[in-house]
C-alpha cells in the first residue's frame, strides 16, 4: 500500500527507561523504527537538547500533549511548541468529574474552546485526549455527539482507541463518525479491562486492523502504552513490527 499512515510513539510509554536514560532511549525508539515521535508534559529533560536529538535522528515531532493552558502554563506550552517547532498541541487529560454530567460535559467544551482560542492565537491547532470515561450515554444522549457539536470545529480529537472502546464505544465506528477531526489516534491492546495492563498491539483485544482501516483521516498511528507486564521496550518494537509488518503502517 502506498497511502500507509507513519508509526509514531507517544513517548509517555517509555518514561520511565528516558528518565533513566534519555538519549539512548529516544535512540533505540529510532532504530526500532519509529518515524516520529509525541513528547508529553511532565517530560523533565532540556527541550532545546531533546529537539536537537530529535532533529539528529530524524525522528519528526509529530505534536505533543500539553497541560490545561491556564496562566500558569501558557508560557511552558509555547516555549514546548517553539523548541520542537509544533502546528499541533493536545489536553492529555481533564478528570472524570467534567464529563459526569450533560451540563459538566458542556462546561468541559467552554473550557477547550477556551484553550483553543490560546492555541490559534499563537499558530497552534489544539486536540484533546480522551481515556475511558469521556464518550457514553447520558440522559440518553452520546457525550461524544455532544461533545463534537459543542467544541469549535476547529478543535481536533485525539481517539485513544483503545480507552473509547473500554469505555464503551466501537473505537472504529467512533472513527468514522469524527472523520476528519481525528488526525491522530492512539493505537493500544490489552484484555480492555481498564485496571488490567496493557499488551504489544495484536496481543489482545482490539481489532487492530479494522481501527486502522476505519482511520482514513489520521495523519499518524500512534502507539501508547500507558503501562505493561512486559519489558516496555521490548512491546513499543512488537508494537511497531505489528503494524508494520501487518501492512496496517509504515516504519522507516
Amino acid at each position: 500500500m502506498s497511502d500507509l499512515k507513519p508509526i509514531g510513539l507517544q513517548l509517555y510509554s517509555v518514561r520511565e527507561a528516558l528518565s533513566a536514560d534519555f538519549a539512548g532511549t529516544v535512540r533505540a525508539v529510532a532504530d526500532i523504527g519509529y518515524v516520529g515521535v509525541e513528547p508529553f508534559a511532565g517530560m523533565t529533560n532540556d527541550l532545546q537538547e531533546a529537539a536537537s536529538l530529535f532533529r539528529e535522528l530524524e525522528l519528526e515531532v509529530l505534536g505533543s500533549h500539553i497541560p490545561y493552558p491556564d496562566d500558569a502554563n501558557q508560557a511552558a506550552v509555547l516555549e514546548t511548541a517553539e523548541a520542537f517547532g509544533l502546528a499541533r498541541v493536545c489536553i492529555a487529560f481533564m478528570p472524570p468529574a467534567r464529563f459526569a454530567t450533560l451540563d459538566a460535559v458542556k462546561r468541559a467544551c467552554e473550557q477547550l474552546n477556551r484553550a483553543g482560542e490560546f492555541a490559534r492565537a499563537n499558530g497552534l491547532e489544539l486536540g484533546y485526549h480522551n481515556h475511558w470515561w469521556e464518550y457514553k450515554e447520558l440522559d440518553g444522549i452520546a457525550t461524544l455527539d455532544l461533545m463534537l457539536s459543542e467544541l469549535d470545529d476547529q478543535i481536533f480529537l485525539q481517539i485513544d482507541t483503545y480507552w473509547t472502546q473500554v469505555g464503551g464505544l466501537d473505537a472504529a465506528e467512533a472513527l468514522r463518525q469524527v472523520g476528519a477531526r481525528a488526525p491522530l489516534i492512539h493505537l493500544k491492546d490489552g484484555s480492555l479491562d481498564k485496571d488490567d495492563d496493557m499488551t504489544a498491539l495484536g496481543q489482545g483485544r482490539m481489532d487492530v486492523p479494522g481501527i486502522v482501516a476505519a482511520a482514513k483521516s489520521a495523519d499518524w498511528h500512534i502507539v501508547e502504552l500507558d503501562r505493561c507486564a512486559t519489558d516496555m521496550l521490548a512491546a513499543v518494537r512488537e508494537s511497531c513490527e505489528y503494524l508494520a509488518q501487518n501492512g496496517l503502517a509504515r516504519g522507516r
